[in-house]
């Protein structure tokens, strides 16, 4: 059984920085691509990041690039989100997610459809 468990998430003044990380288990993970979404309130859920099952290929959103960095260690089945300069628009249910994939990234893993496995989500609230 896959379970994808997040954590890291809490209540942080804008400018401030948080770490989410996501466990993986009940699958091969280092075949795995690994993405993050979030969803707001009454927003539909989106990409936020993903990571290539070596760790070497990135791909972000055009609106954290820069502050925020996705990284993976297949020794600990894991995914790491670090996002600094966190902006009030940046609150929301961060969500990890996973399915097999490629050494590269193409636009496809932007899309929800693209994922077969989800976590549960962990907050994140950016206050003013």
């Amino acid at each position: 059984q896959v379970q994808l468990v997040e954590s890291g998430g809490g209540l942080v003044q804008a400018g401030g920085s948080l770490r989410l990380s996501c466990l993986a288990s009940g699958l091969t993970f280092s075949t795995q691509t690994m993405g993050w979404f979030r969803q707001a309130p009454g927003k539909e859920r989106e990409f936020v990041a993903a990571v290539a099952r070596s760790g070497s290929t990135t791909l972000y959103a055009d609106s954290v690039k820069g502050r925020f960095t996705v990284a993976r260690d297949n020794t600990k089945n894991s995914v790491y989100l670090q996002m600094n300069s966190l902006k009030p628009e940046d609150t929301a249910l961060y969500y990890c997610a996973a399915a097999p994939g490629e050494y590269f990234l193409d636009t496809s893993w932007t899309m929800r459809g693209r994922y077969d496995y989800w976590g549960q989500g962990t907050q994140v609230t950016v206050s003013s």
